[in-house]
């Protein structure tokens, strides 16, 4: 068998180019397989470890992977707020342990800015019920003080002492800061590779300050008040956005949903975190596989070039055949050398495309992750994307069949009378 394969490889290394053509070939399409598969795995985990050990999500009536969306993954907008006296009343249901209140819909650069209180830091848990660290400074106490997720003070360059300025809304232009009510940054969290990251965290009486004199997102002449006469003011929300359950058993769960989107007094969703991100997977689901169908049939292209590129060369080598025959080798032999061709021309693809497949990581790993908040691990190959490479590895050996049947069938004598 060795020497077989010894004897496939100088027959490839004296065709070095074309060879080299088309493990090309496969090489980008393996490495284009294997990265749709990182990219599904890491989106899928990066959104599975946002949120952990929250039993209930509460917000106005929405679509539950809309209000999970912009509560968790400060993505999109609410429709409607939920009022400070529902929240309150909920949150004194004998059953709830804790509760987490959350106001958006400002930003900082492009960053979204999140409103809450000093319970997000004690109950919020990610990935397996990790809580959240300070990577430097303290919590926020003051009005208008801030704590910045890890990636905002890296992209941005702030350290603690430092002040920025909040934007009404999600885009950050002049006529819409509240720059006479800068935040002082107190404190920035170690990284989560979360959403919490990408995420600027004020108190509820600060989120109500600097929104003291608007209305529908417009300051009112002559309504504006100074960041002293802000203080003296009662901050007490009138409303927020959604807020995080915690309850005394997971058992509770459906019992106060059920309460929640019942609710009397305005029109409530609850929604449980770990069903609402698989109904966001099944969306996303048919764009998911539609991705992978596409890697599989570029995957088929490169293995088709290869299944051409040995056919065609299999009349080159008409002579080289016969000889083969005359001088003993069996029909077993030249099937195991042409199938070993194929299966080495896949490995040599196979291999490439997982080094490739690095590279991209590396180079543009950065760049997704800026872009994207999408962070992609340099770590081993998964199960499923080595049950992807012997898939590769298979159909390259079963491409070689079709070359080889040919060859021993070709008749000795029609291979030595060729003429030179």
């Amino acid at each position: 068998m060795m020497a077989t394969l010894t004897l496939a490889w100088k027959s490839l290394l004296n065709r070095r180019y074309t060879v080299g053509l088309t493990v090309l070939a496969i090489a980008l399409a393996v490495a284009l397989l294997l990265g749709v598969e990182r990219l599904r795995y890491e989106a899928h985990s990066g959104f599975t470890a946002t949120i952990s050990d929250t039993d209930l999500v509460v917000g106005a009536r929405s679509s539950p992977v809309q209000l999970l969306l912009y509560s968790v993954f400060r993505m999109g907008e609410a429709t409607s707020n939920i009022s400070w006296r529902s929240y309150r009343h909920i949150a004194d249901h004998p059953r709830v342990n804790w509760t987490v209140p959350l106001s958006l819909g400002d930003s900082h650069r492009g960053y979204p800015v999140l409103a809450t209180n000093s319970d997000y830091f004690q109950y919020y848990r990610y990935a397996d019920q990790r809580p959240l660290e300070l990577k430097q400074g303290t919590q926020f106490e003051d009005v208008f003080e801030a704590v910045l997720g890890y990636e905002v003070a890296q992209k941005l360059g702030y350290q603690p002492g430092e002040e920025i300025v909040i934007a009404h809304g999600a885009d950050d232009v002049a006529f819409v800061r509240h720059d006479d009510m800068p935040f002082t940054v107190v404190g920035i969290l170690a990284p989560t590779r979360t959403a919490v990251d990408r995420t600027i965290h004020i108190p509820l009486e600060g989120f109500e300050a600097i929104h003291l004199g608007w209305e529908a997102g417009v300051p009112l002449p002559g309504r504006q008040v100074s960041a002293d006469d802000a203080r003296e003011r009662d901050l007490t929300p009138k409303t927020i956005t959604a807020f995080l359950v915690g309850l005394d058993s997971r058992a509770a769960s459906f019992q106060l949903q059920r309460y929640v989107n019942n609710y009397p007094r305005e029109a409530l969703t609850a929604i449980l975190p770990g069903v609402a991100l698989h109904q966001l997977w099944d969306l996303l689901g048919t764009a998911e596989q539609a991705l992978r169908l596409i890697s599989w049939f570029v995957v088929g292209v490169g293995l088709l070039g290869m299944l051409s590129a040995q056919l065609s060369n299999l009349e080159a080598r008409r002579r080289e055949m016969a000889i083969l025959r005359a001088v003993g080798a069996g029909p077993r032999y030249i099937l195991m050398l042409i199938c070993g061709e194929a299966l080495l021309l896949a490995l040599l693809g196979a291999v490439l495309g997982t080094v490739l497949l690095y590279a991209m990581i590396i180079g543009a790993g950065g760049l997704i992750e800026a872009r994207f908040g999408l962070f992609i691990g340099l770590g081993g190959l998964r199960p499923m994307e080595l049950a992807y490479l012997g898939i590769v590895l298979l159909a390259g050996l079963v491409s070689g069949l079709i070359p080889a049947i040919r060859a021993y069938r070709q008749a000795v004598v029609n291979g030595i009378s060729m003429r030179m």
